[in-house]
């Protein structure tokens, strides 16, 4: 058993998602790049090695880690094996860059890092960097040598592939192999300019300059990056949200993290060689301008509406970010691949103009919806909530009026009884959480007295946190609309309702973040860490699984990409005892009524067949394990898949009784017409939100066939 450790402020707990950090080659050339990376690996041999101070915080790390983390791990060889294969991960996930004979020398530290991170010895760790450092090094200007000779001399004819996720493939077997893979990977980028229509003058300039810039980048790489990136394996073989943050991460936390501070207002991670977005901030400029999605990669980074894009395929976060932050005001443009894309060729270009998180967009707005059923027409009220928030500081002084979603909500149930609505959708899709406090509140907006959420600690007690306001604003059919991207403190007030049998909850399966995290010092720097886990009152955990909706929507966004089973080294959903709380009312019988009336409406909807149609198109085609390096089969490749896209959307249209496009080409039109009208209109209705009105409804229609009056059911 541990020893205590503290006592938590729960109306502090503001769960965290981290964000991770995400050819044809002639004899003689050969040789002379292997001469000039051997020079230069023996520079990097004198540069790059642990200094005292790392040696002292990786002592205090695992101190502090064995302590109070809620995972009381033994560092032995088990834990050994885990940050060894984490760190090679980490470094070549890819496995593009590491030989066979690499990974066979370095076996004989697979269980020896444990004993190493206790005495702070880091030279095993630097020694496995050095060697990738050497071999990215050979990569870039192998690369560099053959973009110099040109890419018209590059044979595009041939029937070759190139594997695309090579996680599960063998390593290189020894320098000429790496260099067949390395010429692939080229003709692959080449290719992908190839379908953009890029000019052969403008792709040799454009890949040049991309890798001169890594070779850049890499040359500047020093000691405390190379600390980062192991201690980062270390953390991370607890669970993936656990860090340590160095002084100058520490400082600018927020800034790295979110880019709240004149930026853009998202969460990004690198993956690969890529930056992808792991969450878009509410509030935010990405997320006002609606472009930008979770899960897009961004490749390129330029200044102004006019300025030259920076290409950053292969960049640090660190050097990204600081391409993207900027005043206040400004245009940053990014050139990204959407999250939804079926091919990596297709990129769009995207401008946001730089400025802080508004506040007023984080609050809740009101809507209302009117269904007809027959002769008659229900009204059903829509609260889109896009976060959990407080104001702190405010209600801490006394402020009597300070702002909060929970006093926000009430009032718009209020102004919504007032206009008469029957029924109530509280939309939490995209909201990533927030403040404890607010998810407790707002629950009890929909219940009397009773617990919320349990939490258990490092020490296995558990506390539970419960609603004690016996007052009832809204005691009316309530509808709890959740997607992948809902999570931490929505999840809670989406389970909690759920297990109360107090409304639905419908969507798709939310997020699964279901721990708590810890900032404190370590010096240098600070560190967070998992100090405890969300329970449901039913004693289920949010963790991993997430909220399971009683009536499940299609969603496109990919789990494999977004969402905490898409983190490695995840903690597991698990369960402890059950609360003592009582059920306002058993729904198994009216959610089977919904079920199958939602089925039977969307057996022929065309919004829901067009998006069924496209989640299959779209999972067919991450299921492609390889793809051609034949130029013409490329081109024929992307002709069919856009002629299948066209068709799928015709079939939509048709159904609709609009005129069918005629060529691909009006479908990428359409959507930039559409989010302009978003930009300047707001949100247009969606499909997945007219279809829970109508559930909602269907609901309405049953009460009021079994004899149950609507103004019994609401209370204001």
């Amino acid at each position: 058993m541990k020893k205590k450790n503290r006592y938590i402020t729960l109306n502090k707990i503001l769960p965290l998602i981290l964000l991770f950090i995400t050819c044809f080659l002639l004899t003689d050339y050969l040789k002379q790049s292997d001469a000039v990376t051997i020079e230069s690996a023996a520079a990097t041999q004198q540069i790059l090695s642990p200094t005292i101070d790392q040696e002292k915080t990786v002592r205090a790390l695992v101190k502090k880690l064995k302590r109070s983390h809620y995972l009381d791990e033994t560092l032995d060889n088990t834990f050994s094996e885990k940050v060894f294969n984490n760190y090679i991960e980490l470094l070549d996930s890819s496995k593009t860059h590491f030989l066979k004979t690499d990974i066979d020398e370095f076996s004989k530290y697979r269980y020896t890092l444990d004993d190493d991170l206790k005495g702070g010895n880091l030279e095993s760790a630097f020694s496995i960097y050095k060697r990738y450092h050497m071999r990215r090094e050979q990569r870039i200007k192998y690369t560099i040598g053959v973009l110099e000779k040109g890419i018209d001399a590059i044979n595009f004819n041939k029937d070759e592939y190139i594997e695309i996720d090579r996680k599960d493939l063998p390593w290189c077997a020894d320098l000429s192999e790496a260099q067949g893979l390395w010429l692939n990977l080229i003709k692959n980028e080449i290719l992908n300019l190839k379908l953009e229509k890029t000019a052969v003058e403008e792709m040799q300039t454009t890949l040049l300059k991309r890798y001169k810039n890594q070779l850049r980048l890499l040359e500047q790489i020093n000691s405390d990056d190379v600390f980062k990136y192991f201690i980062m394996a270390y953390t991370h073989s607890y669970e993936p949200h656990t860090e340590y943050f160095p002084p100058v991460e520490s400082k600018n936390f927020d800034i790295h993290m979110r880019l709240s501070l004149e930026g853009i207002g998202a969460m990004l991670q690198s993956e690969d060689m890529y930056v992808k977005v792991v969450e878009l901030v509410v509030g935010g400029p990405a997320e006002r301008g609606g472009d930008l999605k979770p899960a897009d990669r961004i490749i390129a980074v330029g200044q102004g509406n006019e300025g030259e894009l920076t290409d950053v395929e292969g960049w640090r976060l660190d050097d990204v970010v600081n391409l993207i932050r900027g005043p206040k005001g400004t245009v940053v443009r990014l050139k990204v691949i959407p999250a939804d894309n079926t091919d990596i060729s297709k990129t769009k270009v995207i401008s946001i103009t730089r400025d802080t998180v508004k506040l007023e967009e984080q609050s809740a707005k009101k809507s209302i919806l009117e269904i007809k059923r027959e002769e008659k027409v229900y009204r059903v009220g829509i609260i889109k909530l896009p976060a959990f928030y407080s104001d702190f500081e405010a209600a801490m002084s006394g402020d009597a009026n300070f702002k909060s979603s929970t006093r926000d909500v009430e009032r718009l149930i209020y102004e919504l009884l007032d206009e008469k609505i029957q029924g109530l959708i509280l939309d939490l899709r995209n909201n990533g959480g927030g403040s404890l406090q607010e998810a407790k509140d707002m629950t009890g907006l929909f219940l009397t007295e009773g617990p919320v959420v349990q939490i258990r600690d490092a020490d296995d007690d558990v506390m539970l946190y419960s609603d004690t306001d016996p007052r009832l604003v809204y005691n009316g059919p309530v509808a709890i609309l959740v997607n992948r991207l809902s999570a931490s403190a929505s999840e809670i007030l989406a389970g909690a309702i759920q297990d109360y049998g107090r409304g639905i909850v419908i969507g798709s399966q939310t997020f699964g973040k279901g721990t708590v995290q810890s900032m404190e010092p370590l010096e240098p720097g600070r560190v967070k860490y998992t100090q405890a886990k969300y329970y449901r009152i039913n004693g289920h955990s949010t963790q991993n699984r997430g909220v399971i909706p009683d009536i499940i929507f299609p969603e496109v966004i990919n789990k494999e990409e977004i969402g905490e089973s898409s983190l490695p080294q995840t903690m597991a959903w698990d369960q402890i005892k059950e609360s003592d709380y009582k059920m306002v009312s058993v729904l198994t019988p009216v959610i089977n009524y919904l079920k199958e009336r939602h089925m039977l409406r969307i057996k022929d909807n065309p919004e829901f067949t067009y998006l069924d149609e496209r989640i299959s198109f779209l999972e067919e085609s991450r299921k492609r394990t390889r793809v051609s390096l034949n130029e013409s089969v490329r081109l024929k490749e992307e002709e069919a898949m856009k002629q299948q896209l066209l068709e799928m959307e015709n079939r939509r249209r048709q159904a609709l009784g609009q005129e069918p496009y005629k060529e691909y080409a009006e479908i990428e039109k359409a959507e930039e017409e559409k989010a302009e009208r978003e930009k300047k209109n707001g949100e247009e209705p969606d499909s997945l939100l007219n279809e829970t009105g109508e559930i909602l409804t269907d609901w309405l229609v049953k009460l009021a066939k079994n004899g149950v009056r609507n103004d019994n059911l609401l209370r204001n």
